[in-house]
């Protein structure tokens, strides 16, 4: 039908909020630097003087883990897979933020003057190991934008009729300016409001479906409801005006759920839903340890930040599919709302729910939460992609002798050039039939291979260069032949519809971290490198700029104490996760409705306590700098002198 907001909504959408995120996240940057000193020189710029606290660290990380397809394939997945779904897409990409806490922290032990991931792989390993993980880093970023624009745009295009072309091109332009204004501080800002309406619509959503338009029994009786149907009565119910019949099986949430138990939607039982755990846990592994957005995020912590911050937003992050998925995307199954497999690939579930619960409403609700994630994750990957180029490319190996302000320069220039270069390639991928759902299925085929020589190039002293690089691209030569053998066993040829389906690419994202993994173990066994992690401790920085590298923050007894946390208590989490939650919901097999009930309240409970926490502690830990700025305004104090370079700047 027709779009349930004007054209001139979606121009007003993407381009007055990027106008005023533009415009409000630049203002607070530059009272940061008026009343409280602090100067922008390419490392403020690129690392935000590495003095980011807890409560906006995670704030942070939940922004830039939030997709396009946080929002939108999670309920996808609900739809086609019932509670299953919602549930592996939350587990599944929630223990890799969890993980890489021990990563992080493990920066501020051996590399504290590090700008990038693949800094360090040069550190250690060499100019062929620097190359390789470099052009896998950037790739990461290109799967990740061309997700957040074909998702955003086929979104906002639904809801408004606004161009798809044209979407994917302005949705950057708002994401561009604040982010070539500010840098990564002006990101972290703009990360914190934007999380903070995801948040609030994602409470208002739930609270809808559950509480004031329907109740866990009626969403649990239009389940059951729905799984019961036989294919005729399917046909019957979705007709057109004249009467006749546009039912196709497999092409809408109608009858039993294949390789389900009893083909319901409410039990873990799901064949499908563990298939797409593992290629979403694989996968994600991949743009979590190979995106440089998350290792830059790390640097930018301060040391007694950085473990907690990422155990807390991952922590946040999961109600955010959980939550979303178990209100929106199965009261799109239990309504029966007509929704094709094809618009639920695009992502266009919780628009459409949205839009039937709230009308008008829903459908800005929904564009603006969207545009939420887009931006604050779009901001981080050009940020993150400006600094490779700078530091890993142009200081490189263009202009060994670049200082700060040409860094500060080229960071800049590539923030507004990735970001136009992306809306070229979400048009590219559309005219060539990749949706959002595709490419996501895809994305731990393509870079998988390079999280196991990421995480041992921090955690293990004996892994080599040699077996990191062949591991690297062996197991992605590995992983695309099994993906396209696959999908012509499967189905007999490969399209991109064979190449899309759940098999090929499980295959497909197995091979790529195992692969890599035990090549790249191997390798180091037969010649162990023993490296002492010194070079990569002296790693230089452009400018004095000592703000966040304060003595007693990098005691080893203190950075000691905080990997054992992490390890600890991420791995707990871990484990609880993936194997005890979905092991204790198996003895359930098709929920009752007081099991449902219980599982319904948590995913409530965990969605208010998570977006209280999430707006309350960035605030509360910058109290005093809120206060210094308005102090210095009203002319209650003085005017902050300037930071000097070889101090501590005033944190956030």
């Amino acid at each position: 039908g027709a779009p349930p907001l004007s054209e001139a909504a979606g121009y007003a959408i993407v381009l007055g909020f990027g106008a005023f995120f533009s415009i409000f996240t630049t203002a607070l940057v530059f009272l940061d630097r008026a009343y409280n000193g602090t100067e922008q020189t390419s490392e403020q710029f690129n690392t935000a003087g590495r003095s980011v606290k807890t409560g906006l660290t995670a704030s942070v990380i939940v922004a830039q883990w939030t997709w396009a397809a946080t929002l939108l394939t999670s309920s996808n997945k609900a739809w086609a897979y019932g509670i299953s779904g919602a549930y592996w897409y939350a587990a599944g990409a929630s223990i890799q933020v969890l993980l890489f806490g021990v990563l992080a922290i493990e920066i501020k032990r051996k590399a504290p003057t590090a700008h990038t991931v693949c800094e360090m792989v040069r550190a250690r390993w060499g100019v062929t190991a620097h190359v390789t993980f470099l052009v896998f880093c950037l790739l990461a970023n290109i799967v990740v934008t061309s997700m957040l624009l074909l998702g955003g745009a086929a979104t906002i295009n639904a809801l408004t009729g606004m161009n798809i072309n044209l979407a994917s091109f302005l949705i950057p332009w708002g994401v561009i300016l604040y982010t070539a204004a500010g840098g990564l501080k002006a990101t972290f800002l703009a990360s914190y409001i934007h999380t903070a309406i995801i948040f609030i619509v994602l409470v208002i959503s739930v609270y809808t479906v559950y509480v004031k338009n329907f109740s866990t029994d009626a969403i649990y009786d239009g389940l059951q409801l729905v799984s019961s149907y036989s294919e005729t009565q399917c046909s019957n119910m979705f007709r057109s005006s004249d009467g006749t019949s546009f039912y196709e099986k497999g092409a809408y949430s109608c009858g039993p759920v294949p390789d389900n138990r009893d083909g319901s939607y409410l039990t873990m039982l799901s064949g499908g839903g563990l298939q797409f755990g593992i290629i979403n846990i694989v996968g994600n592994f991949g743009t979590v340890f190979v995106d440089q957005s998350y290792w830059q995020s790390a640097i930018a912590a301060k040391p007694a930040s950085t473990h907690k911050g990422y155990l807390l937003g991952g922590l946040v992050w999961f109600t955010i599919p959980f939550a979303l998925a178990t209100s929106l995307g199965l009261a799109g199954v239990a309504l029966q709302l007509p929704i094709t497999s094809g618009e639920a690939g695009a992502g266009l579930v919780p628009p459409a729910v949205a839009t039937h619960l709230f009308g008008e409403g829903g459908a800005v609700m929904m564009a603006i939460m969207l545009f939420m994630a887009i931006t604050s994750t779009g901001s981080a990957e050009g940020i993150a992609v400006s600094s490779l180029v700078a530091y890993d490319i142009y200081k490189t190996y263009i202009n060994p002798e670049a200082d700060g302000p040409k860094i500060l320069l080229v960071s800049k220039v590539v923030i507004v050039v990735f970001g136009l270069c992306m809306g070229v390639l979400s048009v590219a991928l559309h005219y060539m039939g990749l949706n959002l759902g595709w490419v996501y299925m895809f994305m731990g085929t393509a870079i998988g291979s390079a999280v196991v020589p990421l995480w041992n190039l921090l955690m293990w002293k004996d892994a080599n260069a040699l077996g990191a690089v062949i591991g690297a691209w062996g197991g992605m030569a590995l992983a695309v032949c099994t993906w396209m053998l696959v999908a012509s066993v499967q189905s007999g040829e490969i399209t991109v519809d064979t190449l899309g389906k759940l098999e090929p690419n499980l295959a497909g994202n197995i091979v790529a971290i195992v692969s890599s993994g035990l090549i790249h173990v191997v390798f180091s066994l037969a010649k162990p490198q023993n490296y002492d992690f010194k070079s990569m401790g002296e790693i230089k920085m452009l400018e004095n700029d000592q703000s966040g590298l304060a003595e007693e923050d990098y005691q080893e007894s203190v950075l000691a104490s905080a990997k054992m946390w992490i390890q600890k208590w991420g791995w707990a989490f871990t484990i609880i996760m993936v194997i005890i939650w979905p092991l204790l919901s198996l003895p359930a097999g098709v929920f009752s409705k007081d099991y449902w009930s219980m599982w319904v309240f948590i995913s409530i409970a965990w969605a208010f306590v998570a977006t209280f926490v999430i707006i309350w502690l960035p605030l509360y830990e910058s109290a005093d700098t809120f206060k210094g700025i308005f102090v210095a305004m009203t002319g209650m104090g003085s005017k902050a002198e300037p930071v000097a370079k070889d101090q501590p700047a005033v944190t956030l």
